[in-house]
């Protein structure tokens, strides 16, 4: 599974040692906002400038307005800036037909395109059908709304075949995050911290304490006799 780190602060994005290498960054408006940064281009190329100094793959921007003009603008500037910095550019766009001119625009130009928010079967086919390279089910916000979050999960992962990745969002927990592993989703992304608690568990420091304090115990042993 490919593992994204979900945060436009960009302090954010150097996990601490235990963690798995990153694939790479997603972003969305709210991130930015809850980063202190205006929605902007000036912001995204500053991210994708970032997202080369600290090495990372591949960066997923979500573009906020659905005018193909305006929206073909920024993806021609911020085209130019994954090839200064070196980083794969993912575009993000709403799982809604208001945003499709602009998904088959993106698409002419051979960028790949995440479809967010997808929450139901018939906007998976569609996301299929029009060419999307994920798809990203919010776990979170389906589970509280009261939907089958893992038949969804488990139709996404059906359809992986045909080229569109379960790209799973709203990860809350280790738990979800074990089930997607298991469900065979090929990438999740999560809050840093969340990612950051994982590096540690409880359940093997409270072993490697036991190693240790046997490992002092057994010093008082003899060797036993060659036999």
């Amino acid at each position: 599974m490919k593992l994204y780190i979900d945060s436009a602060v960009h302090s954010e994005w150097k996990l601490p040692a235990g963690c798995p290498a990153p694939q790479g960054v997603t972003t969305n408006p709210t991130l930015v906002l809850r980063a202190g940064l205006p929605v902007s281009l000036p912001s995204y190329l500053r991210l994708l400038a970032q997202a080369g100094d600290y090495g990372l793959p591949e960066l997923m921007l979500q573009l906020p307005y659905a005018d193909v003009r305006q929206g073909l603008v920024w993806l021609d500037a911020l085209q130019a800036a994954t090839t200064r910095a070196g980083v794969h550019l993912t575009i993000k766009l709403p799982c809604h037909a208001d945003w499709e001119p602009l998904l088959r625009a993106v698409r002419a130009r051979d960028v790949p395109v995440l479809l967010t928010g997808v929450a139901n079967p018939v906007q998976l086919l569609w996301a299929t059908q029009m060419g999307a390279a994920y798809v990203a089910p919010y776990l979170g916000r389906l589970e509280a709304a009261g939907r089958d979050v893992w038949a969804l999960v488990a139709a996404c992962v059906a359809v992986q075949p045909q080229g569109t990745g379960l790209l799973a969002a709203s990860v809350k927990t280790p738990d979800v995050l074990t089930k997607l592993i298991t469900a065979g989703a090929v990438a999740a992304t999560l809050q840093p911290a969340l990612i950051a608690s994982m590096a540690t568990d409880s359940i093997t420091a409270d072993a490697m304490h036991q190693f240790d304090a046997d490992t002092l115990a057994s010093q008082a042993l003899p060797l036993p006799a060659t036999p």
